[in-house]
């Protein structure tokens, strides 16, 4: 049996892999923050808007907000066709809430490379 796998739809397995990678981007993003704030003695203005002024750093917290929106997509799907089994109803609270993710990533995408 030959499978297309240029299909759009998700599978477990990708879903799985997507979950592990995200959830690893967003780990590597927190521990990295927490030790910003346990080794910089005062934080002050300059200070915050120097660690966000450098490309590397932008790219990593855009990979983190992305990742955080990718996790929330799938775990989302899987919470809501666990407890909502009504489609309609299902899909529109699916579509708002990936509405608000995105705009969380759209928002955070303006305030990171506005620095």
């Amino acid at each position: 049996m030959v499978t297309n796998q240029a299909s759009l739809k998700r599978n477990g397995v990708q879903d799985y892999l997507s979950l592990r990678t995200t959830a690893a981007i967003i780990a590597a993003f927190f521990l990295y923050m927490a030790w910003f704030f346990i080794a910089t003695p005062q934080i002050t203005y300059d200070v915050w808007h120097n660690l966000f002024a450098g490309l590397g750093m932008k790219v990593f917290t855009l990979a983190a907000l992305v990742s955080i929106m990718i996790h929330v997509r799938i775990g989302l799907w899987q919470v809501l066709t666990d407890y909502v089994k009504a489609p309609a109803l299902r899909g529109t609270i699916q579509f708002l809430l990936n509405l608000l993710a995105f705009a969380y990533v759209a928002v955070g995408l303006f305030v990171l490379w506005g620095v």
